[in-house]
C-alpha cells in the first residue's frame, strides 16, 4: 500500500527503565510508528504492559501508536487502549470468537482496526472481514517473546494476503525476526510495515538506532522497487 516502508520499532526491546526517553530517541532516529506489544501471560507466555504505561508515554511523540494486543479476551479492554492513545488496535484472530464484532468495536472507538495471524493460522480466516480492516499483521515468529528467528514459510502467506486485499487500502505488517536480511523477503512479497525490536534497539543510543532503522529501510525499499 505504501510507496515506502513504514518502520515501527517495538518498544518491547527498549530500556524499560527509561521508556519515555527511548520513545523520543527512536522517533528522532527515524521511526515512523511506535509498536506496542501487549502480552497477558495467557494468550502468550509472557507479560508486558497495559493501558497505563501506554498513556504515560503518549505525550512523548505524535507518531502513530500501533498497538498489538496479544491478549484473550481482547474485547473488554479495547476502550482502555483507545483511551490510552492508541491509533491502531490489532487483535489476534485466534483470540476472539467474534472477529467481525471486535473489529467493528475498534472502529467505533475511533481507532483503525487490525487483525493479526499466527504463523500456523491460514489467511482464509480473514476473508470475510477484509472490509473492516485497516491493517493485517502477519507474525513471522510465534508470539510471546522478542528476539526469535524469522519463519521463512510466512513469506508465501504475505503474497497470498496481498492478493486477497486487491485494491483495498490495507497495510500488511510483519512482526518477528525482521532484520536487513529478512526485510527484503517480505517487502518483495507485499508487506509495507515492518516491526523490529532487537534489530532497531541494539546499540542503545540514537546514533545506533538511526543506523539500524536506515539499514532495514534501505533493504526493504530496494526490494519494493524491484517488485513494483
Amino acid at each position: 500500500m505504501s510507496a515506502k516502508t513504514i518502520i515501527a520499532p517495538s518498544v518491547l526491546s527498549a530500556d524499560f527503565s527509561r521508556l519515555g526517553g527511548e520513545v523520543e530517541t527512536v522517533c528522532r532516529a527515524g521511526a515512523d510508528w511506535i509498536h506496542l506489544d501487549v502480552m497477558d501471560g495467557h494468550f502468550v507466555p509472557n507479560i508486558t504492559f497495559g493501558p497505563p504505561v501506554i498513556k504515560a508515554i503518549r505525550n512523548r511523540t505524535d507518531k502513530v501508536f500501533d498497538c498489538h494486543l496479544m491478549i484473550a479476551p481482547a474485547d473488554p479492554f479495547l476502550g482502555a487502549f483507545a483511551d490510552a492513545g492508541c491509533d491502531i488496535i490489532t487483535v489476534h484472530a485466534e483470540a476472539t470468537s467474534h472477529l467481525d464484532r471486535s473489529l467493528q468495536a475498534i472502529r467505533d472507538l475511533g481507532c483503525k482496526a487490525g487483525v493479526s495471524l499466527n504463523p500456523s493460522t491460514p489467511e482464509t480466516v480473514i476473508e470475510y472481514v477484509l472490509d473492516r480492516l485497516d491493517l493485517i499483521l502477519l507474525m513471522t515468529v510465534n508470539p510471546g517473546f522478542g528476539g526469535q528467528a524469522f519463519i521463512p514459510s510466512v513469506v508465501e502467506k504475505v503474497r497470498r494476503v496481498k492478493s486477497m486485499i486487491g485494491s483495498r487500502p490495507i497495510h500488511i505488517e510483519i512482526d518477528g525476526g525482521v532484520t536487513p536480511e529478512t526485510a527484503p523477503l517480505v517487502a518483495a512479497a507485499g508487506a509495507d510495515v515492518l516491526v523490529a525490536g532487537s534489530a532497531v534497539f541494539k546499540g542503545g543510543n540514537e546514533e545506533a538506532y538511526a543506523k539500524n532503522i536506515a539499514a532495514i529501510r534501505a533493504a526493504s525499499d530496494g526490494a519494493m522497487k524491484k517488485a513494483a
